[in-house]
């Protein structure tokens, strides 16, 4: 079993003593494949609406391992697609609906951890997107106005102009930029680790250091199996919520592409330099470049800060040596310090992992009862909400197959994900999207204006 992460989140949490693996043969209800975010909410949803099934949880590693407990601790409202990309698939209803249940859901986020009571560090401070070039802000008031053409009012996105983006957020260069209310800074190892023992004091069993091998499907009077290096389960249900690792199970290389975000974290910064910069009231930030980044201040006032660019790896391999990559960590340190001139201290901690990115960039809550399979997942690192939203739509169509609920309705729910095409075509596309984000960034930093290689990237991704 692998160590998990040496980051900022897990650091916090000290020795983390795995529980115990799953050995010889059981019968459940519903066995889940992942103690990740997805898994551990299906879990308790599941067992919030019938505390009398028996769910068991398979984590390879320990709950909280992957995506869940290394991601940025953004719980936002975003999607992994554009709203005319939503409209264009689902319609203009399904997009509203869709909306407006992700903007709960950050709210609802916060009070289930604190029903629950897990202290997370969940303070729900919005959303700042800094335009820092002509091309980021062509970019982002186009999103404004998309916005305004779909009927979304500056209660939910507002443009700001450069001296009021300043008082919430100093950093060089910013043109202006925009602001959601939808979205909460929290501390996300804290997050899945409350959950994990929250699910097992709701009656689950967690079986960490339990590797699955295979998945099997119900046929005939067969149930759905699940097999581990030491044990197996037959299952009702059995819910593949393995999000970025998913290609390690037979058959599934092509579902999802695990594509790599790296993170570091600074020293605790001074009062004076918090005074200087802002995020008074712990919003999330990032700017309008084509290669992600993302921003928070923690609680005890370091910049937690992480971003794209790593490369893909042929075959959809995920190993741990890919979690540290020099070159991008080398690009972050330079990206923070080029945004906060004025950063002191060193930096104290430097991570990484995989997330899941589906070929048409939908996430998906698929259930089968013929099969006894269940999944949730490509939520191409806005996970954090989504996985509960998706989780809750598996619990209410596990529990009541006919269920008609705020989250079957959801677009994606029972959405089959295209798979990505085959090697080295996937390893050559993703690749050179990635170099395409980066050349285009360049480009726009140095002459201001919109790179084709923008729009060479939109085609490559849609």
């Amino acid at each position: 079993m692998l160590q998990p992460p040496q980051s900022l989140w897990w650091s916090a949490l000290g020795d983390v003593t795995p529980r115990a693996p799953l050995e010889g043969h059981a019968d459940v209800d519903v066995a889940v494949v992942g103690g990740g975010f997805t898994g551990l909410w299906t879990a308790r949803e599941l067992l919030r609406r019938d505390p009398s099934l028996r769910v068991s949880v398979l984590e390879a590693n320990v709950c909280g391992f992957g995506a869940s407990g290394r991601n940025g601790g953004w719980a936002s409202a975003l999607y992994p697609q554009s709203p005319a990309s939503v409209v264009t698939r689902y319609g203009e209803e399904a997009y509203h609906h869709l909306r407006h249940v992700l903007q709960d859901a950050v709210a609802e986020l916060g009070a289930a951890a604190a029903a629950d009571g897990i202290d997370a560090d969940v303070t729900q401070g919005g959303m700042l997107y800094a335009a820092r070039t002509h091309a980021q802000e062509h970019r982002l008031r186009a999103e404004i106005d998309e916005a305004r053409a779909l009927g979304v009012g500056e209660a939910d996105l507002a443009w700001l102009e450069p001296a009021a983006f300043d008082e919430r957020l100093a950093i060089t260069g910013a043109r202006g930029g925009t602001f959601s209310p939808h979205c909460a800074r929290l501390q996300p190892a804290k997050l899945v680790r409350g959950l994990a023992r929250v699910v097992e004091g709701l009656g689950a069993r967690l079986c960490e250091d339990s590797r699955v091998t295979r998945i099997t499907p119900a046929r005939g009077r067969r149930r759905a199996t699940v097999v581990t290096t030491r044990g197996s389960l037959h299952a009702d249900v059995v819910v593949r919520a393995t999000e970025g690792y998913t290609p390690s199970l037979p058959g599934l290389r092509r579902h999802v592409a695990p594509l790599y975000s790296l993170m570091v974290a600074t020293e605790p910064q001074p009062a004076a330099f918090w005074d200087r910069v802002g995020l008074a009231r712990y919003e999330t930030f990032a700017d309008a470049r084509q290669v992600v980044i993302y921003g928070q201040r923690t609680a005890d006032d370091r910049l937690a800060f992480g971003g794209r660019g790593a490369p893909y790896h042929f075959g959809s391999t995920v190993e741990p040596r890919y979690d540290l990559d020099e070159g991008t960590f080398e690009l972050l340190g330079q990206t923070l310090r080029e945004l906060f001139p004025d950063l002191s201290g060193t930096i104290t901690h430097r991570w990484g992992g995989p997330l899941g990115m589906p070929r048409d960039h939908s996430p998906f809550v698929t259930l089968d009862r013929t099969t006894g399979l269940g999944a949730a997942g490509g939520y191409t690192g806005d996970g954090v909400v989504l996985s509960r939203v998706c989780a809750s739509a598996l619990a209410d169509l596990i529990v009541d197959p006919g269920a008609d609920t705020v989250h079957t309705r959801m677009p994606f729910v029972q959405h089959v994900t295209r798979p990505w095409e085959f090697e080295p075509l996937r390893w050559i596309g993703i690749n050179v999207g990635l170099s395409l984000a980066g050349a285009a960034d360049r480009r726009e930093a140095t002459e201001g204006t919109l790179s084709r290689a923008s729009s060479l990237l939109e085609r490559l991704l849609h």
